[in-house]
């Protein structure tokens, strides 16, 4: 029967090497009125080979856009010359030639009579010729040097262009068939170059007239986060957005990735929507390798799918890190005590207080699927969710084979970069006074909570309230906790009186006793 190009529908074909395909719907194929007879632009189909016996022979001189056969040989593993000459695109105008000289020679060897050429072809589907328009002040300004316009124009003409209209300023030209990578002005620039000649040209600073942006003083470069990890030995990271999708869904068993549709391997098939992935999985080549102190970072962006975008994804830019195994590098007086969930909070605090704003940020306690239940918390500035910092879920730890366990944060650098416009202000010259109170409290009670609503009662010469003792007894039946809280005060223009001070440290036991029913020790 007829010959077509058509969509693939499930059917199998076999293969010139002797091999069997599967064709879907997303294939390209030749076929006739029964069946498939050859992939098109791969390879042709064992049912239309040439044998000894052949008396027959039907020519086939296509032209298929390139994007319709991308990544289609390496999908079946056919890598043939017809598809690398496809795949790079071939001159859409030389099918009738072609299949004439081909029918020349087959006569001319082995003899025979030529059938009619019959051409099936749709012509809006037919790449266009562009008009391209190259101006003489565009080239000067590009290559540094003036080349009369009269030797352009014979470059251009050598290499098969056509001149459609010239003028004092500009030419504008249409390229031949076979150049169809020729399609806009700075293509018909570098072929100037490459006649021309590149050791022709002179070596020059390009300059250019730019507008220099306003670099606002209240939002943060992200170099300053990064230096600062740095500086508490972390080593910055580069991973692929590509993640093995058993891992993604251990890191985020609810979010859907986004599948990719020609991977470069089963392990790097979906786009990652957590940078923990590429943390833990370099941890784990690190460990494995007998680098048993992990400290990185990295920031980078997150795919998340959404319906509210064209794309059907989200890109947001996140900031990470993750540690584990000893908490000191190997020295005579380093300890050997391993890494905790308070050493990355004192990491990311110190982050934090880069941005001059430390008192917006808080912990508060969260549950979340790659966390360990007993030691993940939420971040939050000014109470709003910005990310998530904890240890790594034991199943987690076991499925990776870590040997040791990690810890790990994630917000959004977004939420990070507000920062406070740096300001003078005198240093008191009068002393403090510093109070220690130690107060009896639920055990369920977080030392947080305890510690907002001190300074909210402390009064405004406050200047330092910090959290330096929690004991709790081991007797079950105790439901309580004792929580020591150390004040600071000053003014900055006399000294406090002891009524002052008295009046503040009152203040804040009516309020503890009030709201929590904090008992003084």
């Amino acid at each position: 029967g007829g010959v077509t190009v058509r969509m693939g529908k499930e059917e199998s074909l076999s293969l010139l090497d002797d091999s069997e395909v599967t064709v879907d719907k997303n294939t390209l194929v030749i076929s006739d009125n029964e069946k498939v007879l050859a992939l098109a632009g791969i390879m042709g189909g064992s049912e239309s080979s040439v044998s000894s016996s052949t008396t027959d022979i039907f020519f086939e001189s296509a032209w298929f856009n390139p994007l319709t056969l991308a990544g289609k040989a390496r999908y079946f593993g056919k890598h043939t010359d017809s598809s690398h000459r496809f795949e790079r695109g071939v001159d859409s105008d030389l099918q009738i030639s072609a299949i004439e000289r081909a029918t020349a020679l087959i006569l001319e060897i082995c003899g025979g009579s030529a059938g009619p050429v019959i051409v099936a072809e749709s012509s809006s589907h037919l790449p266009k010729p562009a008009e391209i328009k190259l101006r003489d002040c565009r080239l000067q300004q590009q290559l540094g040097v003036s080349i009369p316009a009269d030797e352009v124009d014979d470059m251009l003409v050598r290499l098969g262009l056509v001149l459609i209209k010239r003028s004092s300023e500009a030419g504008v030209w249409i390229p031949p068939s076979w150049r169809f990578d020729l399609v806009i002005e700075q293509d018909l620039v570098e072929e100037v170059a490459r006649i021309y000649g590149y050791n022709n040209l002179p070596t020059s600073i390009p300059t250019a007239a730019l507008d220099l942006e306003t670099c606002s003083e209240s939002m943060a470069d992200i170099s300053v986060f990064r230096a600062q990890l740095v500086s508490r030995g972390y080593q910055e990271v580069i991973t692929y957005s590509f993640v093995d999708p058993e891992l993604q869904s251990m890191v985020e068993p609810h979010e859907a990735p986004v599948a990719l549709v020609n991977p470069i391997s089963s392990d790097m098939s979906v786009m990652r929507t957590s940078l923990w992935s590429g943390l833990l999985a370099t941890a784990s080549h690190n460990l494995n390798r007998q680098q048993s102190r992990v400290r990185i970072f990295e920031i980078g962006q997150c795919f998340l799918p959404t319906d509210d975008s064209d794309s059907g994804l989200v890109q947001s830019t996140n900031f990470a890190g993750l540690i584990c195994g000893a908490r000191e590098p190997v020295s005579w007086s380093g300890s050997k005590e391993s890494v905790d969930f308070y050493d990355i909070k004192g990491d990311l605090q110190s982050v934090f207080g880069q941005t001059g704003l430390a008192e917006e940020f808080s912990f508060d306690v969260g549950a979340h699927a790659a966390l360990h239940p007993g030691q993940s918390a939420k971040i939050l500035r000014n109470d709003k969710f910005i990310g998530w910092i904890g240890q790594i879920h034991p199943k987690l730890q076991s499925y990776l084979g870590l040997s040791t366990a990690a810890y790990v944060f994630q917000i959004n650098i977004d939420d990070l970069t507000d920062v406070r416009i740096p300001f003078y202000e005198e240093v008191s010259k009068f002393p403090e006074v510093s109070r220690d109170l130690a107060f009896y409290v639920d055990s369920e009670l977080a030392a947080s909570e305890l510690m907002n609503c001190a300074e909210s009662a402390s009064g405004e010469y406050l200047i330092g309230l910090k959290l330096f003792d929690v004991y709790q007894p081991k007797d079950v039946d105790n439901k309580g906790k004792s929580v020591a809280l150390g004040l600071t005060f000053q003014h900055p223009s006399r000294t406090l009186t002891d009524e002052e001070v008295n009046d503040s440290i009152e203040s804040v036991v009516s309020k503890l006793k009030s709201s929590y029913g904090a008992e003084l020790r």
